[in-house]
């Protein structure tokens, strides 16, 4: 009973680890975030009307301009440390040097929207809703909360209006419109505007805030119907806009950058009325993966054949991998067809296939993007899909380490050497510390990459191996009971006086931070404020498993001969030793470590390491040979 005291703590202790994995963005108050970006967005758009040629035309415009790059600076240096909070500070300086300087409205507007841009970058928030806004419902919104001030009809004219000052906005200006994007109404409406009459509605729910965006941002553009005949005649206007995140970020100035300004105040003027034109956002956009397929495309073309794969591994690393646990929850037989068409491509590359073939397999992962991002679509999660993810990525990493780190006090509950045991129990403590502060200095310090992660796992799973294979090997000599006697009598109390009991120190702390480092980053990607709590609820389960597990493995294992004991053992160590052997070349390959030459109609199964390639295989097919011979050599020396 006391043993099974140790392991629930064991994995209590890993269920806090991984509810402390929550990425950093959940514990910035998203509030603080928006209302930087909110003044940064402003700055943009209203400075042009404070400043001229170096000379101040509006004193009040230009004291509110100055004191909002303040608060952005002050802001900027009060957000969590974490990899370029100092860069975003020093920009912040710049920017508020600028304005004191009273640098030309162009260059301010690009610092500031430059500022905004990398700010959400190193702390997202989200940019979009999670459904296409409702423009009748805004409308609604709109008569009861803002026409009394706006006017019906947006031109800053309501009833109210004259009794204000500063005057309220004119949503009809079309030059001051198409500065604006909807995110900016979204949280202009969200939290209101200090030292004006513009108060927050934040008692709202945030769809209705972004019901109320969409249709105020459509009252300065009239020409919906030339808009939606070029939404749908011309494809590369709807390649600009993937979901609704990018609708949300866009402003008409930006498009009109891109299209030329007509066609982008038509566009503007149809998809703002029509947003459900574009369909709900992805939390799982691929936008980046495939921008750099088409990267690494155009560089093969080129005869850049190292561009082109570092690029394509790229596409993998930092624009699908981060997705992976999510998908895993949703559909894992996608993710494994992507995983083996991505690695198809980087071995088409690898190859020097013609440029044709190389084109055909991006084309073919294309399409696959496009089912993982409905399956990641925003609506398309749910709570059994977060529980189940949650459930089974808790079970399956931690799993591996249970077995580990039960078989080892088991053997020293069987050599009555429970003083030994501290070792292991330091060894698994230290393992959680250690992925505690690998979260941290990743969270707050440095930035872990997606290499940098494969590579973690990859080494760390082939490390583990080849102790098991050594374990499991002088387990299965020691199957014989006499062969067992002999050794308690003979060596038993001297190895483990000495470096055995480091060794199993050791052991202990590799296999359970493989598995806390793993589990950190799948945790990470599937939590959000919206599913922590489930997500809670699914470790949990996994939690009371492992413990019923736990407590059948030691129970048994009381009972067993010890030379059954050491069978079993042994059997499981050499078990896990092939299962850790291709689950590190894999993820070498991920990495880019190590080249890929896939089997297509090969069987993966993830779980037992088994994945369609041809150098995983033969590392497994390796490991069994000399799990082979050890086992004859055992067999010959009795």
């Amino acid at each position: 009973m006391r043993h099974f005291a140790r392991i629930s703590f064991i994995l209590i202790s890993l269920l806090m680890l991984a509810a402390i994995s929550i990425p950093a963005y959940a514990q910035v108050k998203i509030a603080e975030v928006e209302t930087l970006w909110r003044l940064l967005d402003y700055i943009a758009v209203d400075y042009p009307g404070a400043v001229d040629k170096g000379k101040v035309t509006n004193d009040a415009e230009y004291s509110e301009m100055e004191e909002f790059s303040g608060a952005v600076v002050d802001g900027l240096a009060k957000l969590p440390p974490k990899p370029g909070r100092a860069d975003l500070v020093a920009k912040g300086d710049e920017l508020n040097a600028a304005i004191d300087n009273k640098t030309s409205p162009d260059k301010v507007a690009r610092q500031a929207r430059l500022l905004a841009t990398e700010l959400l970058r190193s702390y997202p928030v989200p940019l979009a809703p999670k459904i296409a806004p409702n423009i009748q419902n805004g409308k609604r919104l709109y008569a009861q909360n803002c026409a009394s001030c706006h006017g019906m009809s947006g031109n800053g004219q309501g009833p109210n209006a004259e009794q204000l000052d500063p005057a309220p906005i004119a949503f009809t200006d079309g030059a001051r419109a198409r500065e604006r994007s909807l995110f900016a109404l979204y949280q202009v409406i969200g939290q209101g505007l200090d030292g004006t009459a513009m108060q927050s509605f934040a008692d709202l729910p945030a769809q209705d805030l972004w019901d109320m965006a969409a249709y105020v941002g459509g009252f300065a553009f009239a020409e919906a119907s030339k808009g939606e005949e070029l939404w749908e005649n011309d494809a590369s206007i709807r390649a600009l806009f993937p979901d609704l995140a990018a609708l949300a970020s866009m402003t008409p100035a930006n498009l009109g950058k891109q299209i030329g300004p007509e066609k982008a105040d038509a566009v503007m003027a149809f998809l703002r009325n029509h947003p459900d034109a574009i369909g709900a956002t992805s939390s799982g956009s691929l936008a980046l993966s495939r921008t750099k397929l088409k990267e690494s495309f155009a560089a093969y073309q080129a005869g850049r054949k190292d561009e082109a794969e570092t690029l394509a591994l790229s596409a993998y690393l930092d624009g699908f991998e981060p997705l992976e646990p999510a998908l895993a929850s949703r559909d894992p037989s996608l993710l494994k067809a992507i995983e083996r068409s991505m690695a198809r491509v980087r071995a088409a590359i690898g190859d020097d296939l013609p440029v044709a073939e190389v084109e055909s397999r991006i084309d073919a992962l294309d399409r696959l993007f496009s089912e993982a991002e409905s399956a990641l679509d925003a609506d398309q999660a749910s709570q059994a899909s977060a529980f189940v993810g949650a459930f089974t990525i808790l079970l399956r990493e931690g799993l591996e380490a249970l077995l580990i780190v039960v078989a080892m006090i088991a053997f020293l509950r069987k050599a009555e050497r429970p003083e030994v045991m501290l070792y292991v129990h330091g060894g698994w403590i230290t393992a959680l510390l250690a992925g505690g502060i690998t979260w941290f200095a990743a969270t707050y310090l440095i930035g872990i990459s997606g290499a940098s992660r494969e590579l973690t796992e990859g080494f760390g799973s082939l490390f583990a191996a080849v102790i098991l294979l050594f374990v499991g090997l002088w387990m299965h000599g020691k199957s014989r009971a006499d062969e067992w006697q002999r050794y308690i009598r003979e060596t038993m109390s001297k190895v483990l006086s000495r470096g055995s009991a480091w060794f199993l120190f050791g052991l202990a702390f590799i296999v359970v931070y493989r598995e806390v480092f793993e589990t950190i980053l799948f945790f990470a990607a599937l939590w959000t404020a919206d599913n922590g709590m489930i997500i809670l609820v699914g470790s949990g389960a996994a939690i009371f498993l492992l413990m019923a597990i736990a407590w059948a493995m030691l129970s048994y294992s009381r009972k067993l001969p010890i030379g059954k004991f050491f069978a079993y053992s042994s059997a499981l160590m050499v078990v896990l030793t092939v299962v850790l052997t291709g689950k590190g070349i894999a993820a070498l390959q991920e990495a880019g470590f190590i080249s890929v030459t896939p089997l297509p109609d090969f069987l993966q199964i993830s779980m037992l390491g088994i994945f369609p390639a041809v150098q995983s295989i033969l590392a497994q097919i390796v490991a069994m040979g000399v799990i082979a011979i050890g086992y004859w050599y055992n067999a010959r020396k009795t």
